[in-house]
């Protein structure tokens, strides 16, 4: 008999009377186009501001329209693209030293930006006004005030970011604080504290933060960076203090270490601190959001990362395995649907039966025949020895329970396979690949070109196949990964090859491993065939059953 999984009760993580909404600033089309390796199109930010939007975020920062024509021609375009909740935001600085606003070429350009919101940031810490700007104190302050006054008389709301606030504070709190009445009394709307060089401690953040919060009849606002690690905190603690606006970027992105990555910052103020952030069921969608973003900025994104990597909620040891089966709470903090995430199970050397079970259980009653369960982990161990990992390999391990339990058939037999690579001065540069192979008796012997190996044989296989097997039309290569197993043997070492396909239907992972990055290659591709066939006979099994 199988055994149930018994139903968790998620604990309540919220607070009682938790307090105001917190609302979003991103900044991820500003802050976060400046880390590195981050390049973003007109068409990438309004994209990316389209997705925003639909998570919930209350700004989308979408550039500084005196730095570049690119953040110029966003802020046109973005003009004519509906935002069904957030408010755009045009960034800058405030004036010049020893010229009037009105002059001010960075002003007038926030100006004509016509967004709803404008931002500008300006000097706090006193050794930035005088070894940077290079200008006195009192003249720092009537730039702030300045500037201020100039964008409410001309724009409707002003978000003043008071840059290096905390380290400002730390040297010289009276004049930091200063700088926050300067702009209070012009007419700001919101007063943001910037940890900008990302060195402060969380304690020094809530102190500080609960100072200005108390201080100020205005709203506070926190924007952090990652240089110590301590961003995500220093924004919660923040708002532990009274901030109500948190500034950070989608994944984390930005300059140097990067800003206070939103995508762990919502979800703990959410799920812990019982505030809302988002609208009401939106915050299911920032998983796919992050992800979107990483596919647009072509960053890779973190697998650990808290909350929405693929690992955040992957269990590969037995007993967590186990434990996780009878009561999710034991290893999860919060419901992987929660943040739109999924739970995975992995299987590697370390698994147990209980991994097995998992991902093999619901189609064998595999705890009624230990002796193949034992061949399914013997066979595991085994291959993993040999270079194999199938914690990123799922569609793989499905086809060595198949064949461990005789639910498998080879779709088609192999008779050899050549690939030929035209490299010489003046040739074409592309690959060819001939394969030969056997479907019900038939031999077929195809090939294809290709802009690689890889690449030429997937279609010289798929040629061969497709006339058997209409249905691999449907399928796409997604990603390929090569990392190389034993790199002390230099060129003879042996690589692991993993390929990602997709079809209407789903997406799976494959591997091959081998001294011969084609034949690793080939390997996975053939997984990944056989793999999509035979979910299709699994498919045509059920839709008879229900016929029938």
């Amino acid at each position: 008999m199988k055994r149930k999984a018994r139903a968790s009760r998620q604990p309540a993580l919220g607070v009682r009377n938790p307090g105001p909404a917190v609302l979003i600033y991103d900044t991820t089309l500003r802050d976060g186009s400046q880390g590195e390796g981050v390049s973003m199109s007109v068409e990438d930010k309004l994209d990316i501001a389209r997705q925003l939007d639909d998570l919930g975020v209350a700004w989308i920062e979408g550039g500084w329209p005196g730095s570049n024509p690119k953040d110029v021609a966003f802020f046109e375009q973005g003009r004519r693209i509906r935002l069904r909740r957030a408010k755009l935001a045009a960034f800058g600085s405030t004036r010049r030293a020893g010229i009037a606003a009105s002059a001010d070429s960075n002003l007038r350009a926030l100006v004509a930006a016509k967004t709803p919101t404008v931002t500008i940031f300006g000097k706090s810490w006193d050794l930035h006004v005088t070894d940077a700007l290079r200008t006195t104190l009192d003249e720092n302050l009537r730039m702030i005030a300045d500037s201020v006054k100039y964008l409410k008389a001309h724009c409707g709301q002003v978000v003043y970011d008071a840059e290096h606030f905390f380290d400002g504070y730390r040297a010289n709190p009276g004049y930091a604080l200063q700088t926050l009445e300067a702009a209070a009394g012009a007419g700001a709307d919101w007063l943001v504290l910037c940890d900008t060089n990302g060195g402060s401690l969380p304690d020094f953040v809530h102190a500080a933060a609960a100072l200005v919060a108390g201080r100020f009849n205005l709203p506070v606002g926190i924007h952090t960076h990652n240089d110590a690690g301590m961003a995500a905190a220093n924004s919660i603690e923040a708002v532990r203090a009274g901030a109500t606006m948190v500034q950070g970027t989608m994944n984390g992105l930005g300059e140097r270490c990067g800003n206070a990555d939103l995508t762990a910052v919502i979800p703990v103020v959410e799920l812990k601190l019982g505030r809302r952030c988002l609208p009401a069921g939106n915050l299911p969608k920032i998983t796919a959001v992050s992800r979107y973003v990483c596919e647009i900025t072509n960053q890779n994104l973190r697998d650990n990362q808290p909350f929405v990597g693929r690992s955040a909620f992957a269990h590969k040891g037995g007993v967590h395995v186990s434990a996780v089966q009878r009561n999710a709470l034991t290893y999860e903090h919060v419901r992987p649907e929660a943040v739109g995430n999924a739970r995975r199970v992995l299987v590697s050397e370390l698994s147990g039966r209980s991994n097995v079970l998992a991902l093999a259980g619901g189609r064998y009653d595999l705890d009624r025949n230990p002796e193949k369960m034992k061949e399914i982990l013997d066979r595991v161990r085994e291959l993993e020895n040999e270079g194999y990992q199938f914690e990123s390999a799922e569609a793989s391990f499905d086809l060595v329970v198949r064949k461990a339990m005789g639910d498998w058939r080879p779709f088609f037999r192999l008779h050899g396979f050549r690939v030929f690579a035209d490299l010489s001065h003046g040739g074409s540069g592309m690959v060819e690949a001939s394969i030969q192979l056997e479907v019900d008796g038939r031999r077929e012997h195809t090939a294809a070109e290709g802009n690689g190996p890889v690449n030429a044989l997937d279609g010289a296989l798929r040629k061969a196949l497709l006339p058997f097997y209409p249905q691999l039309a449907e399928v796409e290569l997604v990603d390929y990964k090569v990392r190389v197993i034993n790199a002390k043997a230099a060129t003879a070492a042996r690589v692991r090859v993993t390929i990602e396909s997709s079809d209407r239907h789903e997406r799976w992972r494959t591997v091959g491993v081998h001294e011969n990055i084609i034949q690793a290659s080939f390997r996975a591709l053939v997984d990944s065939i056989e793999y999509k066939l035979l979910r299709e006979r699994d498919r045509s099994r059920r839709t008879g059953q229900r016929k029938a």
